[in-house]
């Protein structure tokens, strides 16, 4: 077996040798991470650049490692394929359990996001997920999966329209968390997820260097269910709903076309001005469904528009909501934990921009000067409580890396679910 490489921590300044300022210096079977500025971010970053250096058995050694700081050095020190060891030295039962808690969650939404979809699809994304939940959660789990054609039995009119282009059938999965042991408990928060296991844009279809990572598309399903992870692994003890969204955006005789008018459950036409903006479609149903649990929060998290990304770039996640508390509060919860979110605007005004001649809205903005994210968010403000009171949305542009960088792999990173748990957390409290 390989001998481990010690990674110890300082504030001392590299010796010369290395280079002025240098992040990292070695002296036999010993790596020294030079501490100055954010130290969480210079930890990531050294993981990052060992790891890149073909370092696969590391054991963190010596003062100064924290919770905080073992999982930023975990973070980094991280790609899709290949094995690693990692050691996180000595640590007190608390911390080990804490970390223990993240790691499991951030571990399943980077591998379920990073899979192929050939392997991970609407149905297998929905048992993967009870998988987990039920896991932790045991007989306080229960779950209803409505699939295929009982989705437009249903009136999940959003989900089977963008599912029913591919012969793999749609998915809506109700997953409900009650540790009360009372059937008539009230629901504290629901969490819906966006989880297009595969997007191809339909017939307003992407360019191949746009769809090759659209596997990830499937994000928002895989974050609202690793932060329902973590909090169960924190001890959450109040009712919660999990929904999760499920299609594959298809190209077919049966995929759902531009000119299309959906009909949802709450009476609202949709035409279909754009089949490449799916995600807020499914979104709609899972939304709806939130409601109707009667959960007083309600968050919602997708991997939804490019203009976030354009906005933000992948740092941080984009910020909706027409409830300036609940905004607030998730953004605190970000802070918290050490995660990057921002807010966008969005005002009750912004759902005008989103106009059509046959149906009550479009499901696209076609105006010009209009805010992509911010009119994704308007649309589905109107599937939520009225005056959007509880709501809160969750455009994931920090989710998913396409190319690596200093800091994250290529691929899915987790960024997010630890604020979706702290906000959790709160509203449960």
């Amino acid at each position: 077996m390989a001998e481990l490489m010690n990674v110890l921590l300082t504030t001392t300044p590299a010796p010369a040798v290395w280079g002025a300022g240098a992040l990292l210096s070695f002296e036999g079977e010993t790596a020294r991470i030079h501490l100055e500025g954010d130290v969480l971010r210079a930890v990531q970053r050294a993981a990052r650049r060992l790891e890149s250096s073909g370092i696969r058995q590391v054991r963190l050694a010596g003062q100064g490692w924290d919770l905080e700081r073992r999982f930023a050095f975990a973070q980094g020190f991280y790609a899709a394929k290949g094995d690693r060891e990692l050691d996180f030295g000595e640590q007190s039962e608390q911390e080990a359990r804490e970390l223990g808690g993240l790691l499991k969650a951030t571990q399943w939404v980077r591998d379920v996001t990073n899979a192929c979809p050939e392997e991970i699809y609407p149905m297998t994304l929905a048992e993967s997920a009870l998988l987990l939940i039920r896991g932790l959660g045991g007989e306080r789990v229960t779950a209803r999966i409505t699939a295929g054609e009982a989705l437009r039995e249903a009136g999940h009119i959003g989900i089977w329209s963008v599912g029913r282009g591919s012969e793999r059938e749609p998915v809506l999965l109700e997953l409900d968390y009650n540790p009360t042991g009372r059937d008539d408990a009230p629901v504290a928060a629901a969490l819906v997820g966006k989880g297009i296991t595969f997007d191809s844009g339909g017939y307003s279809m992407k360019s191949s260097d746009n769809m090759l990572p659209m596997k990830s598309d499937m994000g928002g399903a895989a974050m609202v269910t690793g932060a329902l992870a973590l909090a169960i692994s924190r001890g959450l003890d109040k009712r919660v709903k999990l929904i999760l969204c499920c299609a594959e955006n298809l190209v077919s005789g049966h995929a759902f076309k531009l000119g299309d008018i959906l009909t949802y459950r709450n009476g609202l036409s949709v035409e279909i001005q754009n089949t490449d903006a799916e995600g807020r479609l499914v979104l709609a149903d899972g939304l709806l469904t939130a409601v109707e649990s009667g959960a007083a929060c309600i968050l919602d998290a997708a991997t939804l528009t490019g203009a976030a990304k354009m906005a933000l770039g992948r740092d941080y996640n984009a910020v909706f909501a027409l409830d300036e508390e609940e905004s607030a509060r998730l953004l605190a919860a970000a802070r918290r934990e050490n995660e990057k979110a921002w807010p966008l605007p969005l005002e009750p005004w912004h759902v005008g921009q989103l106009s059509s001649s046959f149906a009550d809205m479009g499901n696209v903005a076609s105006a010009e000067g209009t805010a992509g994210a911010t009119t994704a968010a308007a649309f589905l403000s109107r599937f939520v409580h009225a005056g959007g009171e509880g709501w809160v949305h969750m455009d994931l542009a920090g989710s998913y890396q396409k190319a690596g960088n200093d800091l994250w792999a290529v691929g899915a990173k987790g960024h997010g679910l630890r604020t979706i748990a702290a906000w959790l957390g709160e509203v449960c409290a």
